[in-house]
């Protein structure tokens, strides 16, 4: 990067910290800690919100994974909106009323501490892990940019994102939240735009989205049936969006406390819900404009010469190989030729559009021929990824997240750069520091208050917080220390692992909230401890290719297998009862 990247990096960030250390002025109790006194608006609610769940992962790994496998990635939040509704209705308020800290408070009025404790921990695992991945997002930028090793560079980003958070609490996080945001959306829609210009003079925006969608980048909709029949293992389609991540994100938005300590710092029940709404609302637009960057950069990659793999790291690998290095020249050397032969055949089909307009099915003709090239060409980068992936030690055959953060540092102009890498730093920072906070607010709330044998001061519960708050940032750098090759997109990689818990997570509070004749905690307590164990081994039996199973199909499994163990229970105590007495 160029000085000038390093001075609107290094002003960027530092301006955030410190902005954040400015807003992070509260009272020293729980209630300014975690819940910022209770005072925010639905706007600041909704930006924080946002802010949660849009890391670093959203901005760095979406458009690559639109550049590999299309826009169908977006039919993973259809279900959103629709459980913004059904939160709205039915969970907060019994949040609201109870006016509680955690979420999980309301289960052990409802049913005992036991099922509260496991439900906290629940999310106390998922959510450590998964922060922990996010916390490798930068870091990953970083090692890339500086040649550091990604050791240093992930100490380095936890250790300062963990300033504010550290001192400034939930205020702090909301408030850097609503100018991360800002800064974010802007510099996103500065890439867009220096995306089409990039393009040749004779490529609209048009011509760009035509070669996107002759190559299946805008399957959209997807039924997810192949050859008559429903594919169970296709991670992302209509259903699997509709009804999987409907209750990924009901549990998401509505049992996860990043996200539920959000929307508890609103100064009304009105105010959360306003907030929750908008999110719905203004979600998947915003996703699909993220993905749709990332087709315009493999459009614009049609006419410049792609790297036949974008982990730069990982095909020094390969150069250096005593048995691949030949390999790897001859595939690059084929790659370049298909390049060539593609951005002429573009050319061709640009210039004669621009001069006497092409018919539909000319232009057809010459993309089903570039079409050919195209394939080819991936053949290619399969054959890179599964020497990486299989065949040489330490290798990562996955692209996926390195896609968009090269095309920013080879081709954007100066200062341009500086920004969407500090950009994909605030996103990191705004959803690690709210994941962070929530992770010490259960800690604190649903374990130490609850078994602490002393008396504790308002003051004395603030600072354990904060130790707290320190303690789960180190153990999140611990997580991203060992997330290197972890096989998977860095977005996909998070929603898999969330989807191992959340069902069953939200299943408990939907016993809790829809099934008030069950009142025994010990049965809840059970059915949930056996539904998770069937969620793992289903989890495992689809890895080891015994089943055909996509991960958000794991959601409803964890949701209706709660209910349906505490309804089972619920029959076979009644039966003995009535047959003992």
């Amino acid at each position: 990067m160029s000085r000038l990247d390093w001075g609107v990096l290094i002003a960027t960030l530092v301006s955030i910290i410190l902005y954040g250390l400015y807003k992070s002025r509260t009272t020293r109790d729980l209630d300014g800690y975690f819940r910022s006194n209770r005072n925010l608006g639905w706007g600041l609610v909704l930006l924080s919100i946002m802010g949660t769940q849009a890391s670093a992962i959203t901005f760095l790994s979406a458009p690559g994974q639109a550049y590999t496998d299309g826009m169908r990635f977006v039919q993973y939040y259809f279900g959103l909106p629709i459980a913004m509704i059904v939160i709205a209705i039915f969970f907060i308020p019994v949040f609201q009323r109870l006016q509680v800290y955690t979420a999980y408070e309301y289960l052990e009025s409802r049913f005992d501490g036991k099922t509260r404790s496991l439900t906290s921990f629940l999310f106390l695992l998922q959510r450590g892990l998964s922060t922990g991945i996010s916390v490798f997002a930068p870091s990953l930028i970083l090692s890339s940019l500086l040649g550091w090793s990604l050791t240093t560079t992930t100490i380095l980003m936890g250790g300062l994102l963990i300033i504010y958070t550290l001192f400034g609490g939930a205020k702090a996080v909301a408030y850097t939240q609503q100018l991360q945001l800002g800064i974010i959306f802007a510099g996103l829609f500065l890439a867009g735009w220096m995306v089409i210009r990039l393009l040749p003079p004779e490529i609209g925006l048009a011509d760009a989205l035509r070669i996107g969608g002759k190559l299946g980048k805008f399957s959209i909709i997807t039924s997810g049936f192949k050859e008559g029949r429903f594919n169970w293992s296709d991670q992302y389609n209509i259903w699997s969006g509709l009804i999987g991540g409907f209750f990924l994100a009901l549990s998401y938005f509505g049992t996860d406390q990043s996200q539920v300590g959000r929307y508890l710092t609103a100064r009304s029940p009105r105010e959360s819900k306003l907030g929750l709404l908008m999110n719905g609302f203004v979600k998947v637009p915003m996703q699909f404009l993220i993905l749709l960057l990332g087709v315009l950069v493999f459009s614009f990659y049609q006419f410049t010469k792609a790297p036949i793999f974008f982990n730069e790291v990982q095909l020094v690998k390969l150069q250096q190989h005593p048995v691949y290095a030949d390999s790897l020249l001859q595939a690059q050397h084929h790659f370049d030729q298909l390049s060539d032969a593609k951005k002429q055949l573009l050319t061709r089909y640009a210039g004669l559009n621009a001069e006497q307009g092409l018919s539909d099915a000319a232009q057809d003709s010459l993309l089903d021929k570039y079409q050919v090239l195209h394939f080819e060409s991936d053949s290619i980068r399969n054959r890179i990824k599964f020497w990486l992936g299989k065949k040489i030690e330490g290798g990562d055959g996955n692209d996926t997240n390195y896609i968009f953060l090269r095309f920013v540092v080879d081709h954007l102009p100066a200062g341009l750069v500086g920004l969407l890498i500090a950009i994909i730093f605030l996103a990191s920072w705004g959803s690690i520091a709210a994941a962070i906070n929530s992770l010490a607010a259960a800690t604190m709330i649903d374990f130490h208050r609850r078994f602490s044998k002393k008396p504790i001061t308002d003051e004395s519960e603030y600072r354990w917080s904060r130790w707290y708050t320190l303690a789960w940032g180190i153990f999140c750098i611990v997580v991203a220390l060992f997330t290197y090759n972890i096989g998977n997109s860095l977005i996909e990689a998070v929603n898999v692992l969330g989807s191992l818990f959340y069902g069953v997570v939200l299943g408990i509070f939907c016993v809790a909230i829809f099934m008030p004749r069950i009142k025994s905690g010990n049965l809840v307590f059970w059915a949930a401890l056996v539904a998770e164990v069937l969620v793992i081994f289903v989890f495992y039996l689809s890895k080891v290719g015994v089943i055909k199973l996509g991960f958000l199909w794991l959601n409803p499994l964890g949701v209706f297998a709660v209910l349906l163990f505490a309804t089972v229970g619920q029959y076979i105590v009644a039966f003995k009862r009535k047959f003992s007495a």
